[in-house]
């Protein structure tokens, strides 16, 4: 069976890459432009097969869906940081709904019916009351950052293609997911990132935060990679799910968390260039569509994750 997976590199792309070479049978085809770092996917570079090729030019993408013809398609390749979406409106919305479209143009030219994780993403919802809670699929789109306007376009996008030409997207909205190799501009790989320089003396004890009473429901990356898999197998296509975990607390919880395992003793400071223009505080996610229709709930304990993403900059600083 071939796969492509867009954003092969990524924090998700390089875990997820990862856990289907574990399987039988599988190639693993990955979509990199020239200037992508491969630091995520160095172990592995002798087992995948990476492809030049730019979302945002319909050319390029029409001739690598041509020359790999898969059979599965995780599309995760994206401008994904909502603070740089308020810098670079224009080449998010570019990247995220264009480069969806280039994509499943390609699909349609090339009259292949692979089936297609669509990643979309919570802040689709936006700010949400509490009356709300949990969110569910159903739940009302009110996007509030240029990243959360991209989302629901590629996400309402795919639902066309899917019901136009039926083309085989299944749509995930995935509520917040860490680990190790998260890019150190979110929010506990920042924290942990650090942390790990105090402890080795190149910062000053003081640990620089955005707004900590939002609250997050967390996931570790490597339950989000085998739910993902399940997602592409056993979801239906036109479909969205909600995919998070089960841990909930505010963003304060979880780095008291994080500092618990240090053993200095390091100042919290409020920095106001951290804090967004708008903010998403209130994310708690029903996923009982995504559990009954794959049987899938997360494994790994959120103190582990914690632990495994502090150990991960520990090593790099």
């Amino acid at each position: 069976m071939r796969i492509l997976i867009t954003g092969i590199t990524g924090f998700v792309g390089s875990h997820l890459a990862e856990y289907l070479l574990k399987k039988q049978g599988y190639e693993i085809y990955g979509l990199t432009r020239w200037r992508s770092p491969i630091d995520n996917i160095k172990e592995i570079l002798n087992k995948i097969n990476l492809i030049d090729g730019d979302l945002r030019d319909g050319n390029s993408m029409h001739k690598l869906i041509e020359k790999v013809r898969p059979d599965r398609i995780f599309h995760l390749a994206a401008q994904s940081y909502v603070p740089t979406s308020f810098i670079a409106p224009g080449d998010t919305i570019e990247t995220n709904i264009i480069g969806t479209i280039n994509l499943l143009e390609a699909v349609k030219r090339a009259n292949i019916s692979p089936r297609i994780h669509i990643c979309s993403s919570s802040e689709v919802y936006g700010q949400v009351t509490k009356d709300e809670l949990p969110i569910r699929e159903t739940n009302a789109l009110r996007p509030q950052s240029p990243y959360a306007v991209s989302k629901v376009g590629e996400d309402r996008i795919s639902f066309q293609y899917f019901k136009s030409y039926g083309i085989k997207n299944i749509i995930s909205r995935a509520f917040t997911h860490t680990g190790p190799r998260r890019g150190n501009v979110f929010v506990v790989s920042a924290f942990a990132k650090q942390i790990a320089e105090i402890e080795k003396g190149k910062k000053e004890p003081i640990l620089n935060v955005g707004n900590l009473e939002s609250v997050r429901t967390f996931l570790d990356v490597r339950d989000i990679v085998r739910a993902y898999d399940l997602l592409i197998e056993k979801g239906e296509p036109g479909q969205v799910y909600n995919i998070g975990g089960d841990i909930s607390m505010k963003i304060r919880e979880m780095l008291d968390k994080l500092l618990q395992m240090s053993d200095k003793e390091i100042e919290v400071r409020i920095n106001q260039e951290l804090l967004r223009p708008s903010d998403v505080t209130l994310q708690i996610p029903d996923v009982s569509k995504f559990k009954q229709a794959t049987g899938w709930e997360p494994e790994i304990p959120f103190e582990k994750t914690l632990k495994d993403t502090l150990d991960y900059w520990r090593e790099r600083v």
